[in-house]
């Protein structure tokens, strides 16, 4: 069960990650449906509340996940050779990359 093993938790995580966007999303569109077209300041005095930066951050975590697991499928299946660890790191490292600065925008908001 050796790469076969990794591929069953892949697809997994990819069902995990699909189902957690099916609940978020909708969370995410209602939330922030509120403060759309408003200036500056009431979209971030919003965001300092807890709930929805709460909402904003699952969102971007599991959205990003979600990415990362695509984009490693596309890669496995299209990718060969050296080309295919160099695109794996990229794809995962701009993830957290993106994930990090994500976070720490929303602690800075929210704090």
């Amino acid at each position: 069960m050796g790469y076969s093993k990794s591929l069953i938790s892949h697809h997994f995580e990819m069902k995990i990650t699909s189902i957690a966007l099916f609940f978020l999303i909708p969370f995410f569109i209602f939330t922030f449906g509120s403060v759309i077209g408003e200036d500056h300041n009431t979209v971030v005095e919003y965001l300092s509340m807890p709930f929805p930066a709460l909402i904003v951050a699952l969102t971007l975590i599991i959205g990003l996940q979600h990415f990362q697991s695509g984009a490693q499928t596309l890669i496995e299946d299209y990718i060969r050779g050296l080309g295919y660890k160099i695109a794996l790191i990229f794809v995962k490292a701009l993830s957290y990359f993106l994930m990090a600065v994500g976070l720490y925008s929303i602690g800075k908001i929210a704090l």
